[in-house]
């Protein structure tokens, strides 16, 4: 008697398509009021930004009208948005910062 060759196929899984979460950007709008030493600060407080870094995006949203801060989740965006302008607002200054889903 000869024994048959046996054939193992291996059991094919499909694992679901996770969908990557929208990307939000945060931007920081420019205004003639708000000293820029405060907006500075913001940057570093708020977003850990350095100093130097802090001060490029604060001139480049000053040269242009906006600047983008960060690209994040939705739910992260919405939260530094908040927190930055809880500090504007308990400095008496107009700094505008909006969240908006990247394109």
């Amino acid at each position: 008697m000869m024994a048959k060759d046996t054939v193992l196929t291996p059991e094919t899984v499909t694992k679901p398509k996770v969908e990557k979460p929208r990307l939000y950007k945060v931007l920081l709008h420019n205004d003639d009021y708000t000293p820029r030493e405060f907006v500075t600060i913001v940057l570093k407080v708020v977003f850990r930004m350095s100093e130097e870094t802090g001060y490029r995006v604060m001139m480049t949203a000053h040269k242009f009208g906006s600047a983008v801060v960060l690209v994040c989740t939705r739910e992260i965006a919405e939260t530094k948005v908040t927190e930055a302008m809880d500090l504007a607002k308990e400095a008496g200054v107009p700094l505008l910062f909006t969240a908006e889903p990247e394109e």
